[in-house]
């Protein structure tokens, strides 16, 4: 997603005399800590209707009748021709499905008003299924998509139904686009059908699957080409109770089998309620390794340590209890890794994956805090590394990045000799910028970082009035070059939450928003597209010198520029990331160090803007998004201009 813009970029032959041009001095022949393969990835987590309604590519809500109200959704065309019924269903899991009855009019049915309606591609094709069973004579059933208007956008007809459950598929054609259209189903007697399972999903999904994933989401993730995937969340993992979190082995299966639960972000927020927003699991744990493979990015899957979520009821599984979850944790590992031979691992063969995942990571807890939490840890640690010491475990430092429940966490972790710490931060841009030097001074021989959830508020954490602003981005860039710059510390990172839909979001900013047809990438999505895509395999040592003769930059104003710099050895670059976040152009001297040849030209991959308020939108998908430059350079040393509010990635041969 790279827009390339040839140009010759001005050589600078000096910086105003009030002003000293900085230097970037990098030691190309000092190689540092090797990057992790998987340094940057991607955080995924049902909310802002980001699985069901989002990357789940399902278009009927409530499609199995099991909501507490099993016609949310629905709008029946005559109610009295309408009944929800629980007699000899289509499974114990799934035990409502709808009774239609025509007998003593032309024609009775519903209509699904979709995730704030349903999106219609025109001339695109879609497939419609659900389970039906005769129940009293030989209706047929009408299957329609209509126009928000009730223009009939396309129309089939079923019939010849079996008294037994049975599934069902047509295929439709809307010959227009719509944003808002509906699912129409009727029933023409005389006679009745019951009715479960009705779906409809886009025929063009994520490689032709059927029931298959949103292609043009996913292909904005594989664009990031992301090192690692984090599911299922997140706060979705505890639950607001026990008795709705996240449980993977529900996951598995005929999607009919699959036990729907609240979405934890149904009410969470009074001033963004969501009561239609339940999970129904058609993206389970099978779906999430299947997607890590898809984008070859490491599966990074968390599980539930016996905590509902503390901001909500804190509820806790006593410690006699906690076996079942470590079995669970156990059961998953053989899951994703197991042969086929084993019951775990037959049971991702009867899915269609007879080869095993490979998973290297595994969390435990989500963003718990205290000793309840260090207790439960210590608890898995022990057994999963005596059983699977392959598996490297993840570990949470609690919901913010320097509090007492942070310094607790870490203390206790590192006595237990953590692997990796999941740390969190959602701040002001100025905290992103202000903390660009926090790793440098981390133990170098204790547990390693994840940053697993991070975001510049442009507003203030959680306020619906946050944006995905250019100065957010921005600040988030600056943030990134100091945990690149620590790369032997920080092993992993990802921004969150990942997508958001334009009408159905609880949580703002998102990195990628959705409406019912249309997806655009945020600035801060194009600095992680940058960061993943230009990643390198060695950290190289750099100076930034701001011009004054010690070097330093004065107190009394913030530094100019942010800057890292790694190497590429495949293509033997050297790529040097660097923030300018000022409104004025800043000239800038490179130094590569120990180099005797460089170039003959510099690509640079430039994100920039007019304002640190500019925002992409549906209108303007590509108003803040990366151009790539050339510039011609006759060796090691060489001037450039950094746009101003702009993040700038140079890619430069050098031997």
């Amino acid at each position: 997603m790279l827009m390339t813009l040839a140009l010759a970029a001005t050589v600078v032959s000096g910086a105003p005399p009030h002003e000293p041009m900085p230097t970037l001095r990098v030691q190309t022949d000092r190689p540092g800590a090797r990057i992790n393969a998987a340094m940057w990835g991607l955080f995924f987590e049902d909310i802002n209707f980001g699985a069901d309604g989002g990357l789940y590519a399902e278009l009927v809500k409530n499609r199995s009748f099991e909501f507490p109200n099993p016609l949310m959704g629905w709008t029946p065309l005559h109610p009295a021709g309408v009944e929800i019924r629980q007699d000899a269903p289509l499974n114990d899991v799934n035990s409502h499905y709808v009774r239609v009855t025509a007998n003593e009019r032309p024609a009775s049915g519903l209509v699904n008003e979709g995730f704030r309606g349903i999106g219609l591609h025109g001339g695109k094709a879609y497939e419609f299924s659900a389970w039906i069973r005769a129940a009293g004579g030989s209706p047929v059933l009408t299957v329609e998509l209509v126009s928000g208007e009730g223009r009939v956008l396309a129309a089939t007809r079923l019939k010849n139904f079996s008294p037994g459950w049975k599934q069902y598929f047509a295929r439709l054609r809307p010959q227009q686009t719509d944003f808002k259209a509906q699912l129409r189903i009727q029933v023409q007697g005389p006679g009745a059908l019951d009715l479960d399972m009705v779906s409809l999903f886009p025929r063009d999904t994520w490689k032709g699957r059927r029931g298959g994933l949103r292609a043009d989401l996913v292909e904005m993730l594989a664009a990031m080409k992301p090192g690692f995937l984090r599911f299922p969340g997140g706060c979705i993992v505890e639950g607001r109770y026990l008795t709705n979190r996240y449980d993977w082995k529900t996951t598995l299966g005929a999607p009919e089998t699959r036990k729907l639960i609240i979405n934890r972000w149904n009410n969470e927020f009074r001033h963004r309620p969501a009561p239609d927003y339940y999970q129904s699991f058609g993206l389970g744990f099978f779906e999430y390794f299947q997607l890590c493979e898809d984008l070859g990015a490491e599966p990074m899957p968390i599980l539930n340590c016996g905590m509902a979520c503390q901001f909500n009821s804190g509820e806790l599984a006593p410690l006699e209890e906690l076996d079942s979850y470590i079995q669970d944790a156990l059961d998953l590992i053989e899951f994703a890794n197991g042969p086929a031979s084993t019951r775990w691992g037959s049971r991702r063969a009867a899915m269609g994956h007879p080869a095993p995942f490979c998973m290297k990571l595994l969390g435990i807890g989500n963003e718990q805090w205290g000793p309840q939490y260090i207790e439960r840890y210590a608890r898995f640690a022990r057994v999963l590394k005596q059983r699977h010491p392959e598996i490297q475990l993840i570990s949470s430092a609690g919901p913010a990045p320097a509090d007492d429940r942070f310094t607790f966490a870490w203390n206790k972790l590192r006595e237990l000799k953590a692997d990796i710490i999941d740390e969190h931060c959602y701040a002001a841009p100025k905290w992103f910028f202000d903390n660009v030097h926090r790793y440098d001074h981390y133990d170098r021989h204790g547990p390693k970082v994840f940053m697993g959830e991070y975001a510049a508020q442009s507003v203030a954490i959680a306020s619906p009035d946050n944006r995905n602003t250019l100065e957010c981005a921005l600040a988030e860039a600056a943030y990134m070059t100091g945990m690149e710059r620590n790369a032997d510390v920080v092993r992993m990172a990802s921004y969150a939450p990942l997508f958001g839909h334009a009408e159905a979001w609880q949580w703002t900013p998102n990195l990628i928003w959705c409406d019912n047809l249309r997806v655009y990438g945020t600035p801060n999505y194009y600095v992680q597209l940058l960061f993943s895509r230009n990643r390198g395999d060695v950290v190289l040592p750099l100076d930034l010198f701001d011009g004054n003769a010690t070097g330093a930059t004065p107190a009394d104003r913030p530094p100019r520029l942010f800057a890292s710099a790694v190497l590429d050895e495949r293509s033997h670059e050297v790529i040097l990331k660097v923030v300018n976040p000022s409104d004025q152009a800043t000239p800038a001297r490179i130094l590569l160090a120990g180099c005797a040849k460089a170039g003959p030209v510099v690509h640079a991959h430039v994100l920039r803007g007019r304002s640190l308020n500019e925002q992409n939108s549906f209108e303007d998908p590509i108003r803040i998004a990366p151009v790539t430059q050339r510039q011609r350079i006759n060796g090691p040393a060489f001037e450039t201009t950094l746009p101003p509010y702009s993040f700038t990635v140079l890619r430069v041969r050098a031997r």
